[in-house]
């Protein structure tokens, strides 16, 4: 590409609106632009690089003979309310109708059709399994979007689909997939785990999510000190703390205190411990209230509450509804009286003569045991803390972040049995099919990759996923002799398959440097003064050091490091450089 007559622009300051480095850096190297909130160009460098993404993805599920299709975008709403998960999906679902007044939805993923296209084939269990994958633009009315291209509105998503006749081949195609994911993250370069993670809309049997570490994800990875657990903190299991000796019971004491209604206004009042009080948190769930009592050092997690009702909404109550079942302000609600369920977390079980509201506005009670309350549940509610013991091996928890690039969901029967997706086995009986779904963020996926590779300079590609390996800068373009060499030098790495930007523009020497290590080229060669001697000077991206060479040693060198640069996987098992 030859910058002088192409669309190409970077921006000196930072940009405003943008509240994380990928999308900064993206945004002022001219890869994206932002159109409305959670919505964004993709410009010829982002595109170029969003091809380099999708070519890999492409290769990794051809080679798990998944077979590639294109699902449309706009689909009947009446094809989610059969599968149970409009209703799910809420407002985050865009809905639309036609001249004719029929109710469409913008897919947010595509499992039913899917499940529609399996249909035409399947009908015996000869006829699996098989696999198939798309490559196509989502659509999710994101109440918050948030950190440029980690949480959009609309976004280029590559889904795969695994059709199986049972649990045991389902399985076995899960792994294929599991796999070729695991090649895909290491050919992006990227630093990630793999944690176990909520199911959630998608629902099934497995969910695992491939996370990049950064810390700008907003995903909680949950990690052990023995590298025994990686899971997502929404669905790791928690070990009661158990204290190492039985308290004497003590007398139930109602307790004045004024102006306090958090925890650390009654814990500096009462001067006693976090530890000793459990917070009462009222919830609303699925339109009933239900008080949820934690330690009060913990916090509920409001996945394990969903799940642990099968509910279809968890949200904390409002102001009135917990006025109504407590008879007191806000701040002052606990288990003694209150008029709702009451559930708690496993860990208070295990408490003693600990301290709670008293659903009356500026009291608590103090010396609080189980035998002062009903209870009518109780299970692992919490959210994991840094510190806790890991409920594997006893080893302690850790945290990181990360940002969700892929997902695999072991699907079981939930859609099959949804859209009567079904096969004559060898009895010729009807049973379900075994499903299993897969899905890669590509936005998503350049976003990460910027998170983890940039400096103080700007984006800092691998060189394999750059748009553009090499940048000739030529430093006077006027000059015959210079522009000469810099067309030879051009031609020479378009000769040996380099993607090369040809800085021709009429512009400071300083101005261009700083573009190319902006937009983050590996491989600098500068055409200058030695031109004369039929030198050009390289200077790998963030090098401290050039060197003089001949044109044929540039682009040998610039060959040379690239084919070093890329991640080679075996196929056969785990990946390697």
């Amino acid at each position: 590409m030859r910058l002088k007559n192409s669309y190409f622009y970077t921006l000196k300051e930072n940009a405003k609106d943008e509240d994380s480095v990928s999308s900064n850096l993206l945004v002022r190297a001219g890869y994206i632009k932002k159109s409305s909130a959670g919505v964004y160009m993709m410009l010829p460098l982002g595109w170029k690089v969003m091809k380099h993404i999708e070519e890999i993805l492409r290769e990794e599920m051809d080679r798990t003979d998944c077979q590639e299709l294109l699902m449309p975008a706009l689909i009947p709403e009446d094809i989610y309310v059969a599968s149970g998960r409009r209703a799910g999906f809420g407002d985050s679902m865009f809905s639309l109708k036609d001249r004719k007044k029929q109710s469409y939805v913008l897919g947010p993923t595509h499992e039913e059709l899917f499940a529609q296209a399996a249909k035409m084939k399947i009908k015996s269990y000869k006829d699996m399994p098989f696999s198939l994958y798309q490559l196509e633009t989502k659509f999710r009315d994101e109440p918050r979007p948030r950190f440029g291209l980690i949480r959009t509105r609309e976004f280029i998503m590559k889904d795969a689909y695994t059709f199986d006749v049972d649990e045991k081949s389902c399985d076995a195609s899960y792994l294929k997939q599991y796999n070729a994911y695991k090649n895909i993250m290491e050919r992006l370069h990227l630093n990630y785990r793999i944690v176990k993670a909520d199911t959630g809309i998608m629902g099934g049997l497995l969910s695992e999510e491939f996370q990049a570490i950064s810390p700008r994800g907003e995903d909680t990875i949950v990690l052990c000190s023995n590298n025994d657990l990686s899971s997502n903190i929404e669905v790791c299991p928690c070990v009661p703390e158990k204290p190492d000796h039985r308290e004497e019971e003590k007398e139930l004491t109602l307790v004045h205190t004024p102006n306090s209604g958090t925890i650390e206004e009654v814990t500096d009042f009462l001067h006693e411990p976090a530890k000793k009080f459990v917070k009462t948190l009222i919830y609303n769930i699925d339109g009933r209230p239900v008080a949820v009592m934690v330690r009060g050092d913990r916090e509920v997690n409001e996945t394990k509450l969903q799940k642990f009702y099968g509910a279809q909404s968890v949200e904390l109550a409002d102001a009135a509804t917990v006025e109504e079942v407590t008879g007191a302000k806000v701040g002052f609600a606990g288990p003694i009286g209150i008029k709702c369920e009451v559930i708690a977390d496993e860990e208070v079980l295990y408490m003693q003569n600990f301290v709670v509201g008293a659903n009356k506005t500026d009291y608590h009670y103090q010396n609080v045991n189980l035998k002062d309350f009903k209870l009518d549940g109780h299970g692992d509610l919490r959210n994991i803390m840094e510190g806790d013991t890991c409920p594997k091996c006893g080893g302690k928890i850790s945290f990181a972040h990360g940002i969700e690039v892929g997902n695999t969901f072991k699907l079981g029967t939930k859609y099959s049995k949804a859209m009567n997706l079904q096969y004559l086995d060898q009895n010729n009986q009807l049973q379900d099919v075994w499903m299993g779904s897969y899905g890669v963020g590509v936005a998503r996926a350049m976003a990460a990759i910027v998170e983890q590779y940039n400096d103080e300079n700007g984006i800092a590609w691998p060189a394999d996923m750059a748009p553009y390996q090499a940048a000739i800068v030529l430093i006077a373009p006027k000059d015959e002799t210079q522009s000469a060499l810099a067309e030879t030098m051009y031609q020479a790495l378009q000769k040996n398959g380099i993607d090369t930007i040809l800085d021709d523009r009429d512009a400071r020497p300083g101005f261009k440097f700083k573009d190319m290590d902006l937009i983050g080229i590996p491989y600098r060669i500068t055409v200058g003064k030695k031109a004369a001697d039929d030198l050009v000077e390289f200077k790998v991206r963030g090098s401290d050091t050039s060197e003089d060479l001949t044109v044929e040693q540039a682009a040998a060198k610039v060959r040379e490091l690239l084919d070093a640069s890329i991640v080679h996987v075996d196929h056969q098992g785990e990946p390697h450089d």
